[in-house]
């Protein structure tokens, strides 16, 4: 018969480092998460601000617009509204429109772009009123800006995802 070797009582010392680089390990993971996600969208939050990029993440209603010039200089008018809160795609676009890599950041040539080259925009409004308006360029390499904000920035590899949304809307 073989001899059966004596039970081996659990040392309260092994549990307790087990639990605490447990812990460790999660936080370190953690704060790779957030610094990862922070590197991924600090050019989209310095040209959005910081209410802007959480009214475009996090606002309960969202509007599409399509524009076209107002009759004093300067001005855009909508031609048609569409409520688009619970279309398909949304949270997709919300979450492409501030991440770094869907744009082109190189400086905006010929500075600002007449009213009849803006095609639509997108109105977000939270519960307590604030809104971000963004207004959007469609054709050939496109642009974004945010009505009240300066600049403009390039599509990029947003752009034809965003038409493809717009246009099936």
């Amino acid at each position: 018969m073989p001899a059966v070797p004596p039970a081996v009582a659990a040392s309260p010392v092994r549990g307790r480092s087990l639990v605490v680089g447990i812990v460790l390990l999660g936080l370190a993971a953690a704060a790779t998460g957030i610094a990862y996600q922070r590197l991924q969208t600090r050019r989209c939050l310095a040209f959005y601000g910081p209410e802007v990029a959480r009214l475009v993440v996090a606002a309960p209603r969202v509007e599409l617009l399509v524009v076209a010039p107002g009759s004093a200089a300067g001005r855009l008018v909508a031609v048609d509204a569409r409520d688009v809160s619970a279309a398909r795609g949304l949270v997709h676009l919300r979450r492409g429109l501030v991440e770094d890599a869907n744009f082109d950041w190189r400086p905006a040539a010929g500075g600002r772009l007449p009213e009849a080259a803006w095609d639509a925009a997108l109105v977000f409004t939270d519960p307590a009123g604030a809104t971000a308006t963004l207004v959007v360029d469609l054709d050939d390499g496109g642009s974004l800006a945010v009505v009240g904000r300066p600049g403009r920035v390039g599509l990029g590899r947003i752009a034809r995802g965003l038409r493809k949304w717009v246009g099936g809307l």
